[in-house]
């Protein structure tokens, strides 16, 4: 009998885990999935995490071993608990937006630049990649990859940088990524992740100098899941934005440092190939104490971020639509906090002010909301009135 994938592992989950008796086993298979015992369905959940203890590294998260969420609640019947954050990220409504906000380039008219969302993607992939040959878990990794970015504003870094300097106190993109999964999404009750995946979320970031890896205890991720994220973010943009410059014309392949391309490879593919091979041997030369990479390939790696600050992140041709960016958020700040019950959000106005909630609103905004709501508020449109009729027309 033809059974799908999906099928063939939850039977043998069942086989393995929950039927000792043959016929038994044999009289519940033949009952549709929906006729499960609620019992069953539950020990699907508890096998997973006891494979866990058996498959993965002495030093990998477990699922079982969470330290818990924001709220008490009750576990799932199939899913562990990272498997249940990583699915809660990919459904929450800023995940969908991260496909209409910037990467580099503002509004690209070509259907093969990166997005927001394709960058988180990449993330995501790499750092799967990573997790699994260290044998560390590998939906806590997927987990915080896909949700390290969602609290990025419109209009990339550029945004990030208007908002820091409209707002008191400033912005920062990983705490607004925390406040979402903590407070905003699902009707401003969150989306009550684990400890982990908040963690790993909290220490991705690495800003215009900071290191990927090496740094104190007390500056990394507490697990190694998040630690490899924050490899795998530098990983992927390094990389993907030099394709994507060189597509805009901004970059030629002979412009690259002729070093760090000498040693780690001549394209996006060779290059990310030989960084994720490097930290998987460095990482087990340290016995998985924490991710590691090798002191050149480290170097030649900061060596390519840097380059890319100054060929293309502060490129006045890359950045001259981003410039415009200031005077849309800028307006589009006085204007909502003229008009503030027309905008934001009235529970936050009265918990915590008015700043915080037109923070949200802004960051909150694909480019694309933000053009439109400026053309809407700012821009004026022509007058239509009657219709003359001449000449009987």
């Amino acid at each position: 009998m033809a059974e799908s994938a999906h099928g063939i592992c939850v039977l043998r989950l069942i086989r393995e885990s929950t039927f000792n008796n043959l016929t038994t086993f044999r009289q519940s298979r033949s009952l549709p999935i929906y006729q499960w015992s609620k019992s069953v369905m539950a020990n699907i959940r508890k096998h997973l995490e006891a494979r866990e203890r058996q498959i993965l590294a002495p030093q990998a998260a477990k699922s079982a071993d969470t330290r818990g969420r924001l709220r008490e609640e009750a576990e799932d019947d199939v899913r562990p608990a990272f498997q249940r954050d990583r699915d809660r990220i990919v459904h929450s409504k800023a995940f969908r937006r991260l496909k209409h906000k910037t990467q580099v380039f503002f509004a690209p008219t070509g259907d093969h630049y990166r997005t927001r969302l394709t960058h988180t993607l990449e993330v995501a992939q790499i750092s799967r990649t990573i997790a699994k040959v260290l044998q560390l878990h590998e939906e806590l990794t997927e987990a915080i990859a896909l949700g390290h970015d969602l609290g990025h504003t419109p209009f990339g870094h550029a945004g990030e940088r208007v908002l820091d300097e409209l707002i008191p106190g400033g912005f920062n993109h990983y705490q607004q990524s925390l406040r979402i999964v903590d407070v905003l999404e699902n009707d401003r009750q969150g989306l009550n992740l684990t400890w982990e995946v908040r963690d790993g979320i909290a220490h991705h970031s690495k800003g215009k100098g900071g290191s990927p890896v090496g740094m104190p205890a007390s500056q990394r991720s507490k697990t190694l899941e998040g630690q490899i994220v924050r490899v795998a973010d530098l990983t992927a943009y390094v990389n993907h934005d030099i394709d994507d410059a060189q597509r805009a014309g901004i970059l030629r392949p002979e412009d690259l440092p002729k070093d760090p391309v000498a040693l780690l490879g001549g394209s996006s593919s060779a290059r990310i190939g030989r960084m994720v091979k490097d930290v998987v041997e460095a990482t087990f030369a340290g016995n998985l104490s924490e991710i590691r990479m090798s002191a050149e390939v480290l170097a030649a790696t900061l060596e390519l971020r840097t380059f890319l600050f100054s060929a293309v992140y502060e490129n006045e041709s890359a950045t001259a639509e981003f410039k415009k960016a200031t005077g849309i958020l800028g307006g589009l700040w006085e204007k909502v906090h003229e008009r503030p019950k027309d905008f934001l959000d009235a529970r936050t106005m009265a918990d915590e002010g008015v700043d915080a909630a037109a923070r949200d609103f802004l960051a909150g905004m694909t480019d694309r909301y933000a053009v439109n709501l400026f053309e809407t508020l700012f821009i004026p449109k022509p007058w239509v009135g009657p219709i003359d009729l001449v000449d009987g027309q």
